[in-house]
């Protein structure tokens, strides 16, 4: 499968890919502490294609990378609508802990969000993380 980097390691700015090319969708309080992107040809529950998140050294916007199977999932629910985001680990340091306190933190924004933007209350929420492969 093809995985298409939208947000690079430390970046305040979410992006998405559109047909213009990489659009600034919001700015973050807190910097992604992974590569943010998606699976080419694949659709969520929410109409957008599946998330991934890269553990590993930052990659450029736009880069890819080809992968069969993947290390875990991060279970996350977002304006009430499942969307979970796949993980893959390349190397380096690996957190469960850091990682679930990120997406807890990033629920919490969203929820903010979406109340400001959309004056809407909405469920946003970090679910827990599960490994498919050991260390």
């Amino acid at each position: 499968m093809k995985i298409v980097i939208e947000t690079p390691k430390y970046s305040f700015w979410k992006y998405q890919k559109t047909d213009k090319g990489y659009e600034r969708t919001f700015f973050s309080p807190l910097p992604t502490i992974f590569n943010y992107g998606f699976i080419e040809g694949t659709t969520g529950p929410d109409g957008m294609e599946e998330d991934v998140a890269v553990l590993g050294p930052r990659l450029s916007r736009g880069s890819t990378l080809e992968r069969e199977n993947f290390d875990g999932l991060v279970k996350f629910l977002d304006n009430s609508v499942r969307d979970d985001k796949r993980l893959v680990y390349l190397s380096g340091f690996r957190s469960p802990v850091l990682l679930a306190y990120y997406f807890r933190l990033y629920a919490l924004f969203k929820i903010f969000l979406y109340a400001c933007r959309e004056r809407k209350l909405t469920k946003c929420r970090f679910e827990g993380i599960v490994f498919d492969r050991p260390d």
